[in-house]
């Protein structure tokens, strides 16, 4: 099955690409394909051809709750996700992660996709074992 793992960042990126390649060791430990991307650099990538969706990013301010304006802008030029199962993810660093992460959610159920779970991550070894986990059916 085709994994795209996507981060989207502005204060963070590195971290987040860390904990993107460590999530991506995980499924891909699991027989799928995957694909990273950083939606900050890669606005004309089409998501249509992933059958499973890992979408990371970061808060914006200081308590927590918002994201960057570009994630949703990426979604929208990016093809068809609508029905797509998926899977939300923040990095811990505001001081309410959970009202970032329910902001993420809220902005992907509005684009169509199918959320099947969602996690705040803290570092890169604990997002290895999260991608081991996650279930992802092949077709």
């Amino acid at each position: 099955m085709r994994v795209a793992v996507v981060i989207y960042g502005e204060k963070h990126e590195q971290k987040l690409l860390e904990i993107a390649q460590s999530l991506a060791r995980g499924i891909a430990s699991q027989g799928h394909e995957v694909d990273i991307m950083n939606g900050k650099h890669e606005l004309n990538k089409k998501l249509t051809f992933y059958e499973y969706i890992a979408l990371g990013t970061e808060h914006t301010g200081f308590f927590g709750g918002k994201i960057p304006v570009g994630v949703k802008n990426f979604l929208r030029q990016s093809g068809t996700v609508s029905g797509k199962r998926c899977f939300a993810f923040v990095i811990k660093g505001s001081l309410r992660p959970m009202k970032t992460l329910r902001e993420l959610m809220k902005l992907m159920e509005e684009e169509g996709m199918f959320l099947k779970t969602s996690d705040i991550i803290t570092k890169a070894a604990s997002a290895e074992e999260i991608g081991k986990r996650l279930h992802i059916k092949r077709s």
